[in-house]
């Protein structure tokens, strides 16, 4: 079994086949019963008051991904499914909220097989409890008895999302990958950052452990690159901007990787590569994922990464790489040395004291289309002078 394979769960296996093909079939679940929300929002389960009971509600009101399903249902979508050549059936909803194409992950309860959804589940839900943590029908009743401990619920179908390395390959399903097509009818683009975009959805869970930030950042990143170089392997005529993006961020895991002498390190990406780079790139980035997910860090640790990665103004200096690359690579370390600044910003005094220049970075990589290497590297050096002031 490919790592692919063996890595995304079920309920989400088939995405990248889905978003590539016109109208493909269901998709064919071999677990449990899909029970939709309505089953966690009992007061006496995730719909009451309090910290350990008031996750529906978290969910219901403050996440983004229950609108997932109404922005199929915006003009943006109509047009994207116009420039697709997806059609509406006549009197029913838009096209766009009728294509597996984007109900996979805008309202995946619509592409699963009718026999494995309960009444109870709607697919205008969007992205719900369920769509983490699995078909509720095995542990649904039994997961709040005092006597099943988290291995039992587990074992009776619920993901291990403790897991960072399972975590992480559940939210990429959805967040990394985007085919060509897609992009160029006007979606907007996907860059997976698990550590980020834990922190606005909101959460409603704990990581209690304070360097867990620097844990889900890396594993996120190895596993976005490990589902990408999983797609570029699987197509040959893939498009110079995807090589572009899969190379920004192969670039960015192997020198973090140098940089803090992690054991499962990333070799730096060729230019130009075959489908074989792409390949052993999967294979490596699955190793990091595994090793990142229970990676310690500290102060010191985080500094010194932060500090190595603030040093690369040279890469942006020196000549025979091309700009879509550069901009790839800019676009990924500014996101990365944003990470590495919030998980030191534990008095918030520290972010303050760089502020100004990493916002400057952030500027730089708006509109990759003009981005210009040398103000960039210019920017990062004024970042690293900043950062050396703190101390």
């Amino acid at each position: 079994m490919s790592l692919r394979a063996a890595s995304i769960t079920t309920f989400l296996l088939t995405i990248a086949t889905i978003v590539n093909a016109k109208e493909p079939r269901q998709v064919q679940e071999t677990g449990g019963i899909f029970v939709g929300s309505l089953g966690c929002k009992s007061s006496s389960c995730h719909g009451g008051a309090g910290p350990k009971r008031s996750q529906y509600f978290t969910w219901s009101e403050k996440d983004y991904h229950t609108k997932a399903y109404a922005i199929l249902l915006n003009a943006r979508s109509d047009r994207i499914a116009e420039s697709l050549k997806i059609t509406a059936p006549a009197g029913g909803p838009p096209a766009a909220a009728t294509s597996v194409r984007c109900t996979v992950c805008h309202a995946p309860f619509q592409s699963v097989a009718a026999s494995h959804l309960a009444p109870t589940a709607h697919p205008d839900e969007g992205v719900s409890c369920e769509s983490c943590h699995g078909a509720a029908s095995g542990w649904l009743r039994g997961h709040t008895r005092k006597d099943w401990t988290y291995d039992t619920r587990v074992g009776a179908g619920m993901r291990d999302l403790r897991s960072l390395y399972v975590r992480a390959t559940a939210c990429a399903a959805c967040h990394q990958y985007l085919a060509p097509e897609l992009l160029q009818a006007g979606h907007p683009d996907l860059f997976f950052e698990l550590d980020s975009q834990s922190v606005a959805e909101p959460k409603h869970w704990k990581d209690d452990e304070p360097w867990s930030g620097l844990r889900e950042w890396l594993t996120g990143q190895a596993v976005a690159l490990r589902e990408m170089s999983w797609s570029l392997s699987s197509e040959p005529g893939n498009d110079e901007r995807s090589r572009a993006r899969w190379n920004g961020l192969a670039w960015l895991c192997a020198s973090a990787t140098t940089a803090a002498a992690i054991s499962s390190p990333i070799s730096q990406p060729p230019n130009a590569p075959a489908q074989s780079d792409f390949a052993n790139m999967q294979t490596q980035a699955d190793s990091l994922a595994r090793r990142a997910s229970v990676s310690n860090w500290n102060e010191s640790s985080a500094r010194s990464l932060l500090t190595a990665l603030a040093s690369l103004d040279g890469e942006f200096s020196a000549r025979g790489t091309a700009a879509p690359i550069l901009g790839q690579r800019a676009k990924r370390l500014a996101l990365a040395l944003d990470r590495l600044v919030n998980a030191l910003n534990k008095d918030r005094n520290f972010r303050l004291k760089v502020e100004a220049e990493l916002r400057q970075l952030f500027d730089d990589v708006k509109t990759l289309d003009s981005f210009d290497a040398s103000s960039f590297a210019t920017h990062l050096k004024a970042f690293h002078e900043a950062l050396d002031k703190t101390g």
